[in-house]
């Protein structure tokens, strides 16, 4: 039977880990981290918005993000995710402070610092009062438009992310970290057949039994594929957004019907901002492709002013008794996978592709795949990027085409850079 090593416990590895558990014994299962602490980038301090239609201008993931968006319906009605992890549906407002509401921004927006909304403005329309939260500051000159009351919702990801790591556990999947991959091991044909891994809190050593290998490391994932394949000249083309985030408590009732939020300020960024049922509400939208990515997450260092100006933007927006302050649950900074060409690449790789003649058994037996570079989609796309992948590994027809998600297509340098044709 294949044994599976997955790199990184983010919300992707767990969510292939997760449907990989339903057809094959937890315990032939491996998932390593780096960190001490999980889920302390991406995963655990993204917004969690979830969109089911806001990607059917792109065909590559269109089928991918509806497939997602039902997976997530699905496990919060099977398993009490409303409770667990605070899945809501969620109705998605665009606010401006001006009379004309369109909100720039087309399949380029992170690239060019607009706003998602874009994706979907020729949605809008003129929402009903009630449909407007009282908690949001309105001023004169602003404007408020309905763009999905429907196909939208908004969970707490850390706590997702909680509850599929414990499902894992009683399922005999085995956790390592914090360790990382020292080296690959081959068989007598040259064929993927180990790992052999450290933990860094130790100098403890061990083999790992792995004849298919998932890299999903976030936007760490190259840096991974260069230190196990050192032979290879291929790079996988992934790079680094980071985000600061505030969580603040809500000013109002938090059993009321919570929101989506997509704003712009004349000469400002694009803030998102959402609510959960908790009684919080998540800000985003201070971003920087210019933070290098830290070797280790644990690394990384907020920036008190990017903090100070989303604190700024809140106050804009909340409306807040005379003298009250905001109430700050969390400030974060994470690192958005990203890709040039706006989409993830879930795809087994080619033997070629390896270097230094490592070869894959064929079929469900073997393989080293790929699963990152889901940009600000990652929550969204994380059941379904799970489920494809697990079929994907198990030599199954996959539930939707993912053939234009592959690497063997097309490679792309790092964000912002010029597309080149792939030579394996």
């Amino acid at each position: 039977m294949a044994t599976t090593v997955i790199v990184g416990t983010g919300i992707i590895g767990l969510s292939t880990a997760y449907y990989l558990s339903k057809h094959q014994p937890g315990t032939t299962i491996h998932l390593i981290d780096s960190s001490p602490d999980l889920f302390t980038s991406a995963s655990g301090y993204a917004g969690g918005f979830l969109a089911r239609t806001w990607h059917e201008h792109d065909p590559r993931v269109a089928a991918l993000a509806a497939l997602s968006f039902d997976e997530h319906s699905k496990l919060a009605e099977e398993e009490g995710g409303h409770d667990k992890w605070e899945y809501s549906k969620a109705e998605s407002l665009i606010y401006t402070r001006t009379k004309d509401n369109t909100v720039e921004g087309d399949e380029n927006w992170m690239a060019e610092g607009k706003s998602r909304a874009g994706l979907v403005k020729e949605r809008q329309r003129e929402p009903d009062e009630g449909k407007i939260p009282q908690w949001l500051k309105r001023v004169d000159g602003d404007a408020v438009g309905l763009i999905d009351d429907e196909g939208t919702a908004i969970v707490d990801p850390l706590k997702l992310c909680q509850f599929l790591l414990e499902k894992l556990i009683s399922e005999g999947v085995q956790i390592h970290h914090p360790a990382i991959i020292l080296s690959i091991g081959t068989d007598v044909r040259d064929e993927l057949s180990y790992v052999r891994i450290g933990y860094t809190d130790s100098s403890t050593e061990t083999e790992i039994p792995a004849t298919r290998l998932l890299l999903s490391a976030g936007a760490w994932t190259p840096i991974v594929f260069k230190s196990l394949f050192k032979d290879s000249t291929f790079d996988i083309p992934i790079s680094s957004l980071a985000g600061h985030s505030l969580v603040v408590k809500k000013p109002e009732d938090a059993k009321s019907t919570n929101y989506l939020i997509f704003s712009s300020f004349p000469d400002g960024p694009s803030l998102e901002f959402g609510t959960r049922p908790s009684g919080v509400v998540y800000f985003t939208g201070v971003n920087s492709a210019l933070i290098p990515l830290p070797p280790l997450v644990a690394e990384r260092k907020i920036i008190p002013e990017s903090i100070e100006q989303l604190k700024g933007l809140a106050k804009e927006v909340l409306t807040l008794n005379e003298g009250q302050e905001l109430e700050v649950v969390r400030t974060g900074l994470c690192f958005r996978p990203v890709t040039d060409k706006g989409t993830p690449y879930i795809s087994r790789l080619a033997d070629e592709q390896l270097g230094g003649g490592i070869r894959t058994r064929p079929g469900a037996d073997g393989g080293v795949f790929v699963a990152a570079g889901h940009g600000p989609w990652g929550i969204s796309m994380s059941l379904g990027t799970g489920l494809v992948m697990a079929e994907l590994m198990g030599g199954k027809n996959t539930s939707v085409d993912i053939t234009g998600l592959g690497l063997q297509q097309e490679t792309y340098l790092p964000y912002g850079g010029d597309v080149l044709s792939f030579k394996g």
